[in-house]
């Protein structure tokens, strides 16, 4: 069996309720020219993770979250755990993105913790991996990469 193109859409920390209105109008009535032939997901802004599932209720588009926390549910303040992302109905989810390595500290052996938690509750994983700009021209791209994915 083929395997499904995937299209995922990260929103980055940009939009509003307009403009998340806006841009799901525009995917829903897009959406049907690809029907079940490509598996799309996006990864809006946290505040309007709940008004993008319901605009894109009708379309095959999945709805993920940007991010997700390397603990269960406690005293973490800000985080959102695996299981709350499951208890609010969202099965996907981004981990391991550039910006949360470099910008946030985030460590391959975090990025590991989070895609057991996920494993375990049950979310699709969106793993990112790469490089840095230093480390592609020093020739480390190939040892970066094998790193992030072990």
């Amino acid at each position: 069996m083929p395997r499904k193109p995937f299209i995922g859409g990260n929103w980055k920390s940009n939009g509003t309720v307009e403009s998340t209105k806006t841009l799901c109008a525009a995917l829903s009535s897009g959406a049907a020219a690809y029907g079940n032939k490509v598996e799309v997901v996006v990864t809006p802004i946290l505040p309007q993770l709940n008004l993008t599932q319901k605009l894109l209720r009708k379309t095959a588009i999945k709805v993920g979250a940007q991010n997700v926390s390397a603990s269960k549910e406690g005293a973490f303040t800000g985080e959102v755990s695996a299981g709350q992302l499951k208890d609010a109905r969202v099965s996907w989810t981004l981990i391991g993105h550039s910006e949360r390595r470099t910008k946030y500290g985030e460590t391959d052996a975090i990025t590991a913790e989070k895609v057991e938690m996920c494993q375990a509750t049950g979310i699709s994983v969106i793993f990112c991996i790469g490089e840095s700009l230093e480390e592609r021209e020093a020739g480390k791209t190939d040892e970066v990469n094998k790193r992030q994915l072990t």
